[in-house]
């Protein structure tokens, strides 16, 4: 019988990776807490330092494209009133 393969959510890796960065337990003992290859644990361990930069740096990139999409807002509102007015204009002749 195939044993289905075993899928993990973001947030599970990254705490099996932040408990892995504590340092507090050995590689083996989370392998059996957390029933995973402590293979797996070291490679998410590895993966998770590099990219933790990310966490920072889009919350800077939320607050930019937060207020760009308020100007676009506002430049589509102007454009939808001469539109109007335009239209208005026209039906008048």
């Amino acid at each position: 019988m195939k044993k289905t393969r075993r899928k993990f959510t973001a947030a599970f890796k990254a705490k099996v990776a932040i408990v892995a960065l504590k340092e507090r337990m050995t590689l083996s003992e989370l392998s059996e807490q957390y029933e995973i290859h402590p293979n797996q644990i070291q490679k998410w361990k590895q993966e998770f330092v590099p990219r933790s930069t990310e966490i920072f740096e889009t919350k800077a990139l939320e607050k930019n494209f937060e207020s760009e999409r308020k100007k676009l807002f506002a430049k589509i509102g102007e454009l939808e009133m001469e539109k109007l007015k335009k239209n208005s204009g026209k039906a008048r002749l």
